[in-house]
């Protein structure tokens, strides 16, 4: 798929349930202030930010996994997504054992 091939909704979407069935990711993150998403009409999807071209995912690591292993995992489940590059940045590190927020596993706030 190209970068934006499809609308912003069904690619946001598409990545981020690709980036929450990789081993190891406890959720995505919308960084310090909640600005990296991609605002959709009504939403926005924490931890996914389309450019032009390629995207940016932020994401948690959940304890113990090794932090480069889970982050390259990432960049390989979205890079056929998405014409350009992907920047793949952690930023937490989550006990695997405890519950995170709703909002965080699914990528989405209101």
């Amino acid at each position: 798929m190209s970068s934006h091939a499809g609308s912003a909704d069904t690619d946001a979407d598409l990545i981020a349930a690709r980036v929450l069935a990789v081993p190891g990711v406890a959720g995505l993150h919308g960084g310090e202030f909640g600005e990296v998403a991609t605002y959709l009409p009504g939403r926005r999807v924490l931890g996914v930010r389309l450019t032009d071209p390629g995207c940016a995912v932020h994401i948690v690591v959940a304890y113990p996994n090794n932090v480069v292993d889970v982050a390259d995992a990432v960049h390989r489940a979205v890079s056929p997504l998405i014409a350009g590059p992907v920047t793949v940045t952690v930023e937490d590190v989550a006990d695997s054992t405890a519950a995170a927020p709703a909002d965080t596993l699914e990528g989405t706030s209101r």
